[in-house]
């Protein structure tokens, strides 16, 4: 399965829901590899500490070796093995900024996908996490993925935004990608006490949009375990945040 994670809003979750759920697959003996498209580096950071400053070759790398006259570079070629037993990761650089526009003009967009094709003999399970915007890399990745899950925080603002990213996603599936799908939406930090939370989520679901029945709890142990360069799931198994987090995988492989 080929999932991509995205929002063009910022600082929604993406990442961190991303790299957990990728754990969650690769603890249940699922090969499972995380694809980072954004150029802050989030999700590589996340899930290899210190050891990031000393990878090589990243998915910049990939789209750069598109450029070139032969353009028939291999994902296989970029990925990096982490920590985490069944868990590999291709790795973001700031480069992604600089090739996009050279990327774009060269209309490279289908690139990612074809080659992602051919890496799913090794995986099971992919995840991609993507930039805070529809750029080229965000369209790449729609475009590659098969589901599609968006992380979406609580508020009015959010929400206005959701309907425009909804509307993007169904142009990239008319235009581009037959089989994509939005697997759900994802209420991230959410406070079930809080009475705008609880109306907005209600107000969504009843006018049918794909609300996913799992709810991920606001907790600081999310800090902690971005400052460890370990998955709350990983770092601390039993915590509600990492039992939600296996029940939200749960949910969408059943």
């Amino acid at each position: 399965m080929r999932r991509v994670v995205f929002n063009q809003k910022g600082g929604v979750g993406k990442s961190t829901i991303t790299c957990n759920l990728a754990a969650v697959a690769a603890s249940r003996g699922q090969r499972t590899l995380v694809i980072d498209m954004d150029a802050q580096c989030n999700s590589s950071q996340y899930l290899l500490g210190e050891q990031f400053s000393n990878v090589q070759s990243s998915i910049a790398d990939f789209f750069e070796g598109t450029l070139t006259r032969m353009g028939k570079p291999n994902l296989a070629d970029h990925v990096t093995s982490t920590q985490f037993a069944n868990l590999d990761v291709i790795v973001a650089h700031p480069d992604l900024e600089s090739l996009q526009p050279k990327l774009e003009s060269r209309y490279k967009i289908y690139k990612l996908r074809d080659s992602l094709l051919k890496l799913m003999e090794n995986y099971d399970q992919v995840f991609i996490d993507t930039p805070p915007a529809l750029n080229f890399y965000a369209r790449s990745a729609l475009i590659a993925a098969e589901r599609c899950l968006v992380p979406f925080d609580c508020d009015d603002f959010a929400r206005q935004a959701l309907y425009t990213l909804l509307d993007n996603v169904a142009e990239i599936q008319s235009d581009h990608n037959d089989d994509l799908e939005v697997e759900g939406i994802i209420v991230n930090q959410f406070q079930a006490r809080s009475k705008l939370p609880q109306r907005i989520v209600a107000e969504l679901e009843g006018e049918g949009q794909p609300v996913l029945n799992t709810k991920l709890s606001s907790s600081v142990i999310i800090k902690e375990s971005h400052d460890q360069s370990i998955p709350v799931v990983v770092m601390e198994p039993k915590h509600k945040l990492s039992v939600e987090f296996n029940a939200l995988y749960d949910e969408l492989e059943s």
